[in-house]
Order: C-alpha cells, then structure tokens, then sequence
C-alpha cells in the first residue's frame, strides 16, 4: 500500500443515442400536414401549439379537425379540402403526412427534394425524425423517445414527470425569462450567477403557485453578489444512486471540484453537473490511497480560492468517513464547510438483506465498530461489551482483520456459534453475502472481492433475521416448484 496524489478524472463519454433529441423553433414558420385521422389532427395540434402556421391537407376533413381549425391552441391551422401536391411543399420547415403505402413514400421523396424533415406517422422506416411523448409546462418542455420501441414506456415515465412538477413551474420558467439580461449585467458569469439561478431553481421546483407581485425580485435582491467558497462534506450512501439524498444531489450539481473516494460508483459521479472537475482521491480499503493530510491540504486550498467544493464519500461522511480532520482542517483554515449525510452502510444492507438491526423483543442496541485502527492492526475495543447477547454488533472495514478479532470476541465470551452476517457492495447489483456461524466467518470471507466494501454483522437480531431470510427462500423455492 502506497499513497499516491489525487487524480483528475473526467465524466463518462456519451453512450449511443437512438436518435438526437432536438427541440425545433416552430413560431411563424409554415408546416404541411397531409392526410386524414386522428392522428393527423393530434399533429396539427402540436405543430399550432408551437406557434407553426399549419396547413393540412384533407379531402375530407373530420369534425375535430375543423373545430381545431377555427380554434388553434396557438399559431394558426388551414384546413385545404383536397389532396396535397409537390408544389405545396415549397417554403416549408416540416412535414407530417397520415399516409400509407406508395402516397407515403411520395410524399417522403417530394419533402426530401425541397430540403424538408418529414415523418410519416407510424412509419419509422421512412421517417427523417420522431414525435416523443410530451410534459406541457410550457415554456418548459420534456420530450420522452423510445425510439418507437416501447411507447407504452414513454407514457409511464411522463406520467411519472409530470407528478413531480407542479403545473405553476411554467410560470416561473416565464418569469426566469425576464431575469436572464438583468442577473448578466449584474453578475459575472461564474459561481455567484450560478448560485442565483440555482436558488432561483430550487424555489420554482418547490412552489406550489405561481410567482406573486415581486417575489422574483425579491428573491434576486436577497441573493448575494458574491459567493465565497465552501467545503461540503456529502454522503453518497451505501451504492444504489437511487439512495444518495435530493439535498446531496444538489450538492453535486452545484459543485466546482468533487473530490471523490475510490469506492463511489461511475452512476453516482454522473449525477454532478457535467462542468465539474472531478478528483479521484482513492481511499479504498487496503490499496494506494491518497494522504488525508494531502486530501485536507487540497479541499482547504481549492475553497480558499472561492471554489465550491464538494467532498464525496461512500455511506455517510459523520459515520467512519474521516470527517473528524477534514471539519477540522477546513475550521482551521477560516473556511466554511457543511455536511449532508448520506445513508451510511450498515443501513442500507440491513434494507438490502431485509434484515432489521433492532427487535424490541430481543435487541436493545446497535453498535458500530471500526474493524481495524488507525495503524491498520486490530482495534483496542472493550471486547466484553461486543458478548452482550442484545446488542447487534456491526463492524466496518473489518473483513482482512477479522480473523485476528474473533479471538478476543469469543474470549470476552461470544458464543462461536453466534449468529453473523457478511455484505460487500451492499445495495448494488455486485451486492454478495454469507450467512454463518461466527467461528465460520475467517474462512467464508475468503470468498470475497477485497475490493468491494464490506460489512460485518454480529449477534444481536442477526439470528432470528438469518431464520427469516431462510424462511422466504424456502418459501419462494416452494412456489418456483409449484407446491
């Protein structure tokens, strides 16, 4: 083991896109739709409602089409009672045609020839571009593709979004329009620009009614002009991204530098904001690492400098995360810091292996323990206190001293044959563990990856949650077999 300097990393490189989403500026502009159906007028919806001037095509126009025509949600539609030809083409920015067969692949050649983006509806194959599923909070719009593979999906997912964001977010949005001019002539571009309108952001997602007389202004004037920097020590939690908290996410995406462990998955990472430079800072258990005087040194220097650093660490920071020096380090240095928790290890496997760490009819206490010291031997516990068969024991870090702790727990009186559980990558799909009596653990454990975080669970609720996990399995091996 060695200590190495912080590394800078960048983020991910762009997966394959089934299709490039595109967001077309459709006010005033003539667009064509030909063809009869439903679908056809659900298009011409669309396209008025982006401000289009439409005509459509359509020997014989259904009800709703007209009525659509003589009331458009915006821009304009034309209903023209006969078929369309090439020549209607000309000077068009888009095409939508609700045809079939030999019309269609017409219709595709004589759009193509004026240099005009064309969709056939329900016709992919001839299509220059696809209509996704839409959240209206306008001037907000989400736009869901599936690439025509799963539409019912699509619907799913914009239902979903459109729980999460209050109808009166479209106002906001609005009144964020008529700011953008003033905050440029007033902030630099920068952290503090970026720290208004990320104020402005988060109260435009909470609000639950539009902006009242004044309230953007005042939430302007009470922004400050500057922003000095700041250390924020932030909990990624146990693995699953889904677990890191709504306030660590912003965190992350507020960032300048994030400072990161070894152990903090790519999925995580790729919640910050893209801009972010990224500094791996190792700290996995057992391999090179970084000094946590350099670590210190470098989140200290970057804040004093006005950057908004974030400190990311696997579980929570408060919990075995060395967060005693870095507070220290940066009080020290005059630099503000804080802490948003995360959700430390031994809770996320208890919910990964539905395995309670209390009873209130057997276990009274919960004990977290180091699994080894700050010189890498093993701890200098009260060992008696770990015999204490109420008491669930939980110990971190301690999968390679282990076998050196279990003398000292069976002779303050453990029974070897005490109920013990062991996890790495608790939460994840890499997620492993053992269930065993505790004098089987040393050899179990050499079963595992060294390089996965693992947690070690002793005593306590551990046996009658270990009957429970063997019950649901034997349970679901009964209904795999149709008994």
């Amino acid at each position: 083991m060695s200590h190495v300097p912080p590394k800078s990393t960048r983020p991910s490189r762009l997966t394959p896109l089934a299709a490039l989403p595109v967001f077309m500026s459709l006010s005033g502009a003539r667009a064509i739709v030909a063809g009869e159906g439903e679908a056809a007028v659900w298009k011409a919806e669309m396209l008025a409602a982006a401000g289009a001037d439409v005509e459509v095509y359509a020997p014989a126009p259904c009800e709703e089409l007209n009525a659509m025509a003589a009331k458009p949600p915006a821009g304009s539609v034309v209903v023209v009672r006969r078929e369309w030809c090439p020549a209607d083409l000309v000077r068009s920015k888009i095409a939508i045609g609700s045809l079939e067969g030999a019309e269609a692949k017409a219709f595709v050649a004589a759009a193509r020839a004026q240099g005009v983006p064309v969709n056939i509806i329900d016709a992919p194959h001839l299509s220059d571009f696809s209509f996704g599923t839409i959240v209206n909070r306008a001037p907000v719009t989400i736009a869901i593709g599936t690439d025509g593979t799963a539409p019912v999906l699509a619907q799913a997912i914009r239902t979903k979004i459109e729980a999460l964001l209050h109808p009166c977010l479209g106002a906001w949005a609005e009144a964020g329009r008529g700011l953008r001019e003033h905050i440029k002539s007033r902030l630099p571009m920068g952290a503090a620009r970026r720290a208004l309108w990320q104020r402005f952001a988060v109260t435009a997602l909470t609000a639950r009614a539009a902006p009242g007389t004044g309230e953007v202004e005042e939430l302007l004037a009470k922004s400050p002009p500057t922003r000095r920097g700041l250390v924020t020590l932030v909990g990624a939690g146990p693995g699953d991204p889904e677990l890191l908290t709504l306030k660590g996410m912003r965190a992350l995406q507020s960032a300048d530098i994030i400072l990161y462990d070894r152990l903090v998955s790519p999925e995580i990472l790729e919640l910050a904001r893209r801009e972010a430079r990224r500094m791996l800072v190792g700290k996995a258990g057992g391999g090179d690492h970084c000094s946590q005087q350099d670590i210190n040194a470098l989140m200290v220097r970057l804040a004093q400098s006005g950057k908004q650093v974030v400190r990311l660490k696997g579980g929570d920071p408060m919990v075995f995360g060395r967060a005693a020096e870095e507070l220290d380090a940066c009080r020290r240095a005059g630099v503000s810091v804080e802490v948003v928790p995360g959700i430390t290890a031994a809770l996320g496997a208890a919910a990964a292996l539905q395995m309670p760490l209390t009873d209130r009819a057997h276990t009274g206490r919960v004990q977290f323990a180091t699994g080894h010291s700050q010189a890498g031997s093993v701890p200098d516990h009260d060992w008696a206190t770990f015999a204490d068969p109420s008491v669930t024991n939980v110990f971190y870090m301690g999968a390679r001293k282990f076998g050196e702790i279990l003398p000292h727990l069976i002779g303050a009186g453990l029974s070897p044959q005490t109920a013990a559980v062991a996890i790495t990558a608790a939460t994840t799909p890499r997620q492993r563990s053992v269930h065993c009596a505790i004098h089987e653990l040393p050899e179990r454990l050499a079963e595992f990856d060294t390089s996965q975080p693992c947690l070690i669970l002793v005593g306590g609720s551990m046996a009658r949650s270990a009957e429970a996990v063997s019950s649901r399995l034997s349970d679901l091996d009964h209904l795999a077999c149709g008994r």
